[in-house]
């Protein structure tokens, strides 16, 4: 996620809007469907917090990291089309409109793996989720810690989500007291 992140081309307005939709993905692990629903308003800058919609008409309002914040105002303030949508991000291309769909989030993602040469089954939000949950149970967060962040309501639906690393853990594990095993 990381290379990823830092190595998206930030000189080009459609630069800044994937930076900033690949922060909110990698961040605060959203789900494609809820960076399309994104609104202006859903950004509260002097509390420093982000309004999600989520599944099922759930609202979630989550901590606003800096770096996130920093990459949603430089889109905002120098490459998001005047425009008449409330949507945060919108088409790059006449007629400007707010991204209906998750297929221009789906194409951001799969166009940052290929320029990286990652190659993955997944190709949208899911890839940064998994990675997001991944991580943080690698960093000793619980698995009902992972829930809360990316909002699951089942426990069950967490640990499909957060994979140990068995190849790392590997290289932890102490010999079997009697020899080989």
């Amino acid at each position: 996620m990381e290379k990823i992140l830092r190595r998206t081309d930030q000189s080009t307005p459609r630069g800044h809007r994937d930076y900033a939709t690949l922060m909110l993905l990698a961040r605060l692990g959203l789900r494609t469907c809820e960076v399309v629903r994104l609104e202006l308003g859903d950004i509260d800058w002097e509390s420093g917090q982000i309004t999600i919609r989520g599944k099922g008409g759930r609202w979630s309002k989550l901590p606003l990291p800096p770096d996130v914040g920093e990459a949603l105002a430089v889109y905002l303030q120098h490459d998001r089309p005047r425009c008449s949508t409330r949507r945060l991000f919108v088409t790059q291309r006449a007629p400007i409109t707010g991204l209906s769909t998750g297929c221009a989030i789906v194409k951001t993602v799969t166009r940052a793996l290929k320029k990286d040469g990652i190659v993955s089954e997944r190709k949208g939000g899911y890839l940064f989720r998994h990675t997001l949950a991944t991580e943080m149970l690698g960093r000793g967060a619980s698995l009902q810690e992972i829930g809360e962040v990316l909002r699951h309501r089942k426990a069950d639906t967490t640990r499909i989500y957060a994979k140990v690393d068995f190849r790392a853990l590997r290289n932890l594990a102490q010999p079997w007291p009697g020899g080989a095993r």
